[in-house]
């Protein structure tokens, strides 16, 4: 299972360098294409986890002016 996370950026909030710092704190790696990040959850994870993930990654971007997308799926390359 794989969590791509897709965002849009501020002119007037966080740096992209900053949030770049934040979001592999969290696991995320930079990519490139159709999403910028990618979270590897490795087998199966359960949708309590994922949300809580969420959370994770809203807590993260908090007041950085910047708005995200995740998508979640298995086999996604």
């Amino acid at each position: 299972m794989k969590t791509y996370l897709l965002l849009w950026y501020s002119s007037e909030g966080a740096r992209p360098s900053e949030v770049n710092r934040s979001l592999m704190s969290l696991g995320f790696k930079p990519i490139q294409g159709a999403y910028d990040y990618v979270y590897d959850w490795g087998n199966n994870v359960e949708l309590d986890e994922i949300l809580r993930f969420g959370d994770k990654i809203h807590m993260t971007l908090k007041g950085t002016g910047v708005m995200f997308k995740t998508e979640t799926v298995n086999g996604k390359e």
